[in-house]
């Protein structure tokens, strides 16, 4: 707090203070009461003024200024509150109690918050897990039939259900992932035969190369996000996929490329927005742009980067970077 700002605040008391004190003076004046004491008064009056208001001064200086800097330095904001200390002053006191209780109000409300939204994402989980019996049920009976007419249709509601599933587990992916040493063979393996029916209607070729490299993940959501690119490659024209991996010796890049119809430049850096579908998905119907947004958010969750290089009309390469634990030590 500034001393110019602190008087300018206090301006109008200290008007008042120079009206009521020149009334003072004319009244004496009147009663002839003798010039040496009206002014040993005046004087007395004005040194006692002077030491309250620099004692006012200083003491809120010390409250204001500590709380400045330590909302400058928080980089949360709102746990201001928790670091208020009450000061002796009356409005420093009030003030400290408002912003507590606003901020005792605010704990509340994002407690309730909380808890809607996991009983929500409870009941998505559960609808999840219901449905997806009659798809498989409706799948067992096209194939045991012999009928692909509508397997291709109960698949992508089946990779949707999936993105739901997946995307509600997003936001506390912490509680539902074990890390360990996975080879990416096995998790591709796993994603190539799920997709074998399509890949071969489609003449689509597959190209592996060095995935007998283990890395430290979670399989089930790398297996996850390894099948939303492998849909990808698949919906957007890709004749030939190439899944390589790339051993460095801080890290372990995984190279997912396919020569489908690519990105377009100017959507290329907004591709992991969430709901973002870009010229490719308005001329590709189907597209939600939420599949490489829940990759980006796994990734993320999982300490892994993601990124994407393309050219149009010419390859996409999404890339998955893996980092190396020195405390592990593969055999």
């Amino acid at each position: 707090m500034r001393p110019a700002v602190f008087l300018r605040d206090r301006l109008p008391r200290y008007l008042i203070l120079a009206v009521a004190s020149a009334l003072v003076l004319i009244f004496l004046f009147t009663f002839h009461v003798p010039a040496e004491c009206v002014v040993i008064v005046s004087v007395l009056a004005l040194i006692g003024a002077v030491i309250t208001e620099l004692w006012e001064f200083f003491r809120r200086r010390s409250f204001y200024d500590k709380l400045s800097s330590d909302l400058e330095q928080l980089d949360r904001k709102y746990l201001l509150p928790e670091m208020l200390e009450e000061p002796e002053f009356l409005d420093g006191r009030i003030l400290c109690t408002a912003v507590q209780e606003a901020d005792k109000s605010m704990h509340e409300q994002i407690s309730a918050a909380h808890r809607e939204n996991s009983d929500f994402r409870e009941y998505i989980e559960m609808w999840v897990h219901e449905i997806k019996l009659p798809v498989a049920g409706l799948q067992l009976m096209c194939h045991n039939d012999g009928n692909t007419r509508y397997a291709e249709q109960l698949r992508r509601i089946d990779e949707y259900i999936e993105n739901v599933l997946f995307y509600a587990r997003s936001g506390s992916a912490e509680k539902d992932y074990i890390i360990k040493p996975v080879t990416l063979k096995r998790v591709f393996s796993d994603i190539a035969v799920r997709n074998r029916e399509e890949l071969q209607e489609r003449c689509i070729s597959l190209r592996t190369e060095g995935l007998d490299t283990e890395v430290l993940t979670d399989a089930k959501w790398l297996s996850f996000i390894l099948g939303q690119l492998m849909n990808n490659s698949i919906k957007y024209e890709a004749d030939e996929i190439a899944v390589t991996a790339e051993v460095l010796p801080d890290r372990t890049v995984l190279h997912f490329r396919d020569n489908g119809i690519g990105i377009p430049a100017a959507d290329l850096p907004n591709i992991f927005e969430k709901s973002f579908t870009g010229e490719n998905g308005r001329t590709h119907g189907g597209s939600t742009g939420m599949g490489l947004f829940i990759v980006k958010k796994l990734c993320g969750r999982l300490g892994h980067a993601v990124s994407a290089a393309s050219v149009q009309g010419e390859y996409t390469d999404i890339s998955v970077t893996f980092g190396k634990n020195e405390l592990y030590k593969p055999e």
